[in-house]
Order: C-alpha cells, then structure tokens, then sequence
C-alpha cells in the first residue's frame, strides 16, 4: 500500500501530521490546521457577529462512561473526523469507546444584553456538550445541525470552555449512518466519529431571526417566505425586501412568524442554464426599531410532476418538462473522510459535474454542509437529497402490497423514532435551498420500514418537492399504485427503465443508478491492488466507447417515458474506481468537452 507522509508546522503554535495519507488532493496542503474552513457555515441566514470556533481542540478517547479526569491525548484539528488524514490524529473509536474534546477561547466581543449561541453543523453521532462545566444538552443525530443557547453559561471577563462528549455505534446501531462500517469493504467505507462540520459561535438580540425559508407560488408570481423568530413580542414584525442586481424587485411586511408573500416586480426563473437568485434582506422590526438585519437569498423556481404530450409524466421545472441526468454523488474524500478539506474543494465536484454536461446530483445517502447546498444554489445544478441509510442488520419479513424487492425492516421504536426524527431536521434545515427538487427517504429496501408514513412525513414536513419513496425498489402499494410520486429502478452497468405498462401513466419513471464502469488509474487509488468497479477497462479509450454506447442506449428510453437517469458515479471512493474522476480529484478519465457533447444529446 503506498503511504504518503505529511508534517505541517504553524507558527501560531506546533501541529505535527505524522500520520500516513493514502491520498491527497489538491488542497490538502491548503487546509490550516490552525484555522481551517473560515467561510460563514449557513449562506441562507447571515449576520456580521458570528464567532468561527473551527481549529486546534484538545481530545481523548476513553473507555464508554469514563471521563478525562487525568487530561487529553492530544490536538485535533477540528471539524476534520477523528478518523481522517486531517484531523492530525487518525484513529478509530468504535462504538466500546467515545470520543471527547475540549477547547479554551475567548469571546470575540462582549454580548452585552445579547443572546450567545453555540452552533455545531454536525456532530456524528451522539454529542453531550458542556460550557464552562455546566451541561447544556444532548443531541442525536449525524447530519442534522443542532445549536444552544449559552448565555448563562458565559462567565464575564474571563476565557470560556467548551467540552464535548461523543459516542458513535457506527454500524452496531441502529442510527442513520450512510456508507460507513467498522470494517470497510467494497462499497462500505472508513467509519467516520465526532464533529465533522463548522463548530461556531453568533450572537443575537433577544428577540431574533432563527431560521427562515421560502416557496415559490409560480402562478401569482409571488415567493412566500417563512421566518421563525425566536423570542417574539406583541407588535414583532418581519419585512422582506428582494433586489435583483441592486434593483428592488418586491418586498412585504408581516407579523413574526406569519408568511410574507412577496409579489414580485421582476420575474426571472432560477434553472441549471440560468441559475439567477435574488438577493433578500430580513428586517426584524418591533414599532419603528429595527432589532436585527439579516441577508438571505432565494431562487424563483418551481417543480412538480405532470405529463407530457405523449401522456407520460415528467419532472416539470418552472412550467416545461426536463429530462434530469446526473452522477451518484457519495461526497467523501480521501484526506478529510466526509469532510472537504476546503470551500474551494467542496465547490469543485459541484462546477466539475455542471462541466461534463449533467444537470442533476443525486447526494447519496449524506447530507452535506449548508454550504455545499448553496454552491449548488449558485452554480444551477438540481439535487436529488437521499436520507442517510443505517440500521440494516435485523431480521427481514415479507409483507403483502409491494412491487418489487418485497422486504422491509422490521425495526424497533427506538430505531423508527431515530430514523424520523433526524429525517425531519434534515428536511426542515435543507428546504431552504431550491437546487434540491427532490427527496429519497429510502434506497434499495437498506433500512426501509413503514414506506407510506414515511413518505406522508416527508409531504407533511415539505410538500413543494418531489419524493422518490424506495430508489431502487421495494415500492409500498395503496390504492392499486405505488407510494410517492417516482417509480425507480436500479440496473448496473447497462441502462434499462421502469415497464410503462405497470404505473407508467401514473408515475416518474426513473433510472435511479447505473453505469459504474471502473478504471484504477496508477498511483491514483486507495490501495494499490483489488480495487473494484462493475465493469472493469484498461484505458480511458475503452472507457468511453463503452461510456458511449450506454448514452446511446440511454437516449432511446427517453421517448419511451424515462424522465431521469443517474450515473455512478462522480468520483472513486476507497476501493470503489467507478467514478468520472479519481479519488483524489487528481486525474478526470473522460474528456469533459466529449461528455457535455454527449449529455446535451439527451436534453433534446
């Protein structure tokens, strides 16, 4: 296996990285391990007085139930999981043991008579958090972000102490967990624990804007815009103002809490070829006081299901039908595990895609960094948003009324309760962003339980998307059709559809993965032999042509009813070789210009 080697010494204080890379990308060497990815965490509601906590925390790792009484191991540099290159120490946990972390600062200003919030965008996969001793919560969940209200804690005048306890079962629990396992293999991969997002610090009034989010009613010309405000008094109100290249384009005036719809003076649709947003200023007004100022954005977009003129329904965007074509996106990396070791690299899958011509990600089984969501906003690429799979081990059963692979999960409370909890964070903090269009509770029966009251959940929490309720099968019945709005199968490598005689005229007929044709490239994989792909070739010339012959293939369904298809898949991933690119984004194996010329093919 080759090894690679890095030590990195900063000047603010030593951090030594003698642990071995088995692959490096481009901006591995630009991620400070002193202060490392300083991009404001949540584009969708930004404030000026925010506090990035991201760096050098002190950790150990324990025994379950035991407490660092005699101090911590070492350094970490957070938010890097404790498993990867960048997190400086490389080690795994397990689920006999937690992981925990402690970290001194300052404030960087006095709150004076405002609010002190500590958020963390995520933390896998059960955290305890203490400030200044005093425990200020318990959160579940690996994907979700989760925040505290810390005022009390802060002690005046003097540095503050963070301390957080993780616990991670990995998969030998019953919690949403995506690709990882203890022993990875195949398509399962390195276990990833602890904080692995942007841990930070704002503060607030005491009375302020949470969160907020909008929809877009295409036929009035209006964005509706929904703010949660926090601390709300008698006579609080909410305006929002739209601007569209500095000009005004609506603005709207309303109770906190209620919707404001603002109609719209300047009507320009948010697509993959014309990505335009608005930009969106919140004003929290109590009388003539304006008690904080916020900027936002939103896209004026809409998605549904209706049919074409050959009566097979489609996925309309803003009005007319659009075939949707992109790579299985698994988002990992081989430095920083699930997290990029920089914004410049976490927009680089994204503009690289967009480059070979797809229009479409499907995000699979992860969620990513707030982010991610808004480089996807910007560049104009739709998201098909999978649920992070987990709990897969139990026994299966048969049960009457379904199309297809016939299993379902039979799952404890416990377990169903995780699952639907962390679903609807996941749903209510990313329904924010209008590039994703559709929603994928379940993938290939991997955990899947109670189908339609999981999809009723997901209409309930959002119901202005799309939801593919079972990508690769398992369909629940009612009512003599299939539950959700997409019928999607899964069929590696060459590309086949859903029969249009079996609920064609009622459902989105999808490809939901295929391909998966693999090329190790030399010096380029994350280890040297038995890697895999579906299809295995020699060259980048016996890649395309076979490439090649699967978009012929591909293009004849369309006509036939497909209305979406998704290629694995964007880049390698450990042992896997099938991607567009190699694991460390190092070398692409098409020529982008010789794809784009054969995707926009299937958009006629």
């Amino acid at each position: 296996m080759r090894k690679i080697v890095f030590s990195l010494l900063m000047l603010a204080g030593t951090v030594v990285y003698g642990q071995e890379a088995k692959l490096v990308t481009p901006w591995t060497e630009d991620m400070n391990p002193e202060a490392p990815l300083q991009e404001y965490p949540r584009p969708q509601l930004v404030r000026e007085n925010w506090q990035n906590l991201n760096g050098q925390w002190d950790y150990t790792i324990l025994p379950k139930g035991s407490i660092p009484e005699i101090g911590f191991a070492g350094s970490i540099t957070v938010p890097f999981p404790v498993e990867s290159y960048l997190s400086g120490v490389q080690k795994e946990v397990g689920p006999d043991m937690e992981l925990w972390y402690e970290k001194e600062f300052e404030l960087s200003s006095k709150p004076g008579k405002n609010r002190v919030i500590l958020h963390f965008g995520a933390v896998d996969w059960e955290s305890e958090v203490w400030v200044n001793g005093t425990s200020v919560g318990v959160h579940q969940g690996g994907f979700d972000g989760f925040s505290y209200d810390i005022t009390d804690q802060i002690v005046s005048g003097k540095k503050q102490t963070i301390r957080v306890r993780v616990w991670d079962p990995s998969d030998g629990g019953p919690q949403p967990r995506g690709k990882q396992i203890q022993k990875p293999h195949g398509i399962w991969y390195t276990p990833v624990t602890g904080i692995w997002q942007t841990v930070w610090i704002e503060q607030v009034p005491q009375t302020y804007l949470a969160s907020i989010y909008s929809n877009t009613d295409w036929e009035n010309g209006v964005q509706v815009f929904y703010p949660e405000v926090e601390g709300a008094t008698d006579g609080a109100e909410v305006e929002v103002s739209l601007s569209l290249d500095g000009v005004a384009a609506g603005s709207f005036k309303a109770q906190a809490n209620k919707p404001a719809p603002v109609k719209l003076s300047t009507l320009q649709a948010w697509s993959p070829d014309n990505p335009v947003l608005y930009d969106v200023t919140v004003k929290l007004i109590n009388g003539k006081k304006v008690l904080e100022e916020v900027d936002s954005y939103a896209a004026y977009r809409d998605v549904r299901m209706g049919k074409d003129a050959d009566g097979f329904q489609r996925i309309f965007l803003n009005g007319n039908p659009l075939f949707q074509y992109g790579p299985l996106d698994q988002g990992w990396w081989p430095d920083g595990l699930y997290t990029a070791p920089t914004d410049e690299a976490l927009l680089f899958d994204i503009v690289k895609t967009k480059e070979m011509g797809f229009n479409m990600i499907r995000k699979h089984v992860k969620v990513e960094p707030a982010r991610w969501y808004y480089h996807a906003d910007k560049e104009g690429m739709l998201v098909w948003q999978d649920m992070p799979s987990g709990d897969m081990g139990n026994r299966w059963e048969v049960r009457p009324g379904v199309y297809r692979h016939d299993m379902y999960k039979d799952r404890t409370k416990e377990s169903e309760e995780i699952f639907k909890t962390e679903w609807k964070e996941i749903i209510r903090e990313f329904k924010f962003f209008p590039s994703i269009v559709v929603w994928v509770p379940f993938n290939e029966a991997w955990g899947q339980f109670k189908t339609t009251e999981i999809v009723n959940l997901t209409r309930m929490e959002d119901d202005s998307r799309l939801i593919n309720s079972a990508s690769g099968g398992n369909f629940e019945m009612k009512s003599q059709d299939i539950v959700g709005d997409i019928m999607d199968l899964h069929n590696y490598p060459d590309p086949v559809m859903p029969d249009p005689s079996v609920f064609g005229a009622n459902k989105i007929m999808v490809l939901g993965e295929f391909g998966g044709l693999g090329l190790p490239v030399e010096n380029h994989t994350w280890q040297e032999k038995d890697n895999w792909g579906y299809q295995s070739f020699a060259n980048k010339q016996e890649l395309f042509a076979r490439y090649s012959l699967l978009m012929e293939d591909l293009k004849k369904l369309i006509p036939m009813g497909l209305a979406a298809a998704v290629y694995t898949q964007t880049t390698d991933v450990e042992v896997e070789v099938n991607g567009m690119m190699t694991y460390d984004r190092q070398v692409y194996k098409f020529d982008f210009d010789a794809l784009k010329k054969l995707h926009q093919e299937l958009y006629r």
